[in-house]
């Protein structure tokens, strides 16, 4: 072999890089990388995770430490008073009546997640102008709860919309709505169906359109109609959109507050226990006591939720 046939041997081929020599920096570099991608998704929930510890978990730790105290919200000192708050809560049951209007919105829910189940089953299909009528049954979550209130103000005012509409119908008189207390409750659990109907419509709406089209269609070449298909088909999909929905529906019909307190201001035994809960704050100036009933009902909706997702656990629905 000549000299020039071993240099051509030796050399790497034409177009193939040889492999650089390893180096001892490669390693650091490495875990520099590694430590870099394990911070990074830290780095995006730095700000959010701030803000949800600022605004969310301070002012209820705030809150717990206000309740075993005698402040009035206004003087720059107050006075531990230890577990007399709470005893306060436990020995007079008169505190827990304000719970029985909880269920007139309890019942309410029910029949507005049955309602929106319906809407959202017979809107999932090719109804006309199915789009319009989404937008009309969502709109009224979208209004200000305020605004709600006055304008059913209007509505259940002696001689008012409500009662012309009955007169049409062959119901006449006047009603106090509002005044009765046997008809002011189930007035006011009536406008927050009307309120949030549409929300739960849309929960239900994008729980059943993740359903196979294919689904459907085996079902309907096998004669199956439309409750049929809603049965076997649409209801065991969605279970677990229709087990959150009752679980927000029983915290939320103990933490009503917005639609009485506006329409009312709690009279005529409509007053629910975080009405009773602001007066014992801004009106009585009891900030202390009325952080422990904060605490009492914050610990109640846990409890609640916590039963509730023991009696139904969470399914993973497979879809196939």
């Amino acid at each position: 072999m000549t000299a020039v046939q071993k240099t051509r041997a030796g050399a790497p081929s034409a177009g193939r890089r040889s492999a650089p020599p390893p180096t001892a920096t490669g390693r650091p570099r490495a875990g520099r990388r590694f430590r870099i991608a394990a911070l990074t998704p830290w780095l995006f929930l730095a700000v959010p995770l701030t803000l949800l510890v600022m605004f969310t978990y301070l002012p209820v730790a705030d809150m717990i430490g206000y309740s075993f105290t005698d402040w009035d919200g206004v003087s720059p000192t107050s006075s531990n008073v230890g577990a007399e708050n709470y005893t306060d809560l436990v020995t007079r049951p008169a505190r827990f009546e304000v719970f029985l209007v909880s269920g007139f919105y309890l019942a309410a829910s029910f029949v507005q997640i049955a309602a929106a189940l319906y809407f959202a089953t017979v809107l999932s299909f090719n109804t006309r102008f199915r789009n319009l009528f989404k937008g009309l049954l969502f709109f009224p979550y979208l209004i200000n709860g305020v605004a709600v209130g006055f304008v059913f103000l209007y509505f259940f005012q002696p001689d008012g919309t409500l009662d012309t509409l009955l007169r049409l119908v062959g119901v006449g008189g006047k009603h106090l709505w509002l005044g009765d207390p046997d008809l002011a409750n189930p007035s006011l659990a009536g406008v927050s169906v009307w309120r949030f109907m549409g929300l739960n419509m849309v929960l239900f709406l994008g729980a059943i359109q993740s359903i196979p089209p294919h689904l459907y269609e085996a079902a309907a070449l096998d004669g199956a109609n439309r409750w049929q298909q809603f049965r076997h088909i649409i209801a065991p999909s969605i279970k677990p959109i229709i087990s959150l929905s009752f679980i927000l529906a029983v915290s939320g019909s103990l933490a009503v507050f917005e639609i009485p307190y506006i329409m009312t201001g709690g009279a005529n035994g409509t007053e629910t226990f975080v009405i009773q809960t602001v007066k014992l704050a801004f009106v009585f100036d009891k900030v202390g006591l009325a952080s422990a009933s904060a605490v009492v009902l914050l610990v109640l909706i846990l409890l609640i939720t916590w039963v509730q997702r023991r009696l139904i656990p969470e399914e993973r629905v497979e879809l196939s």
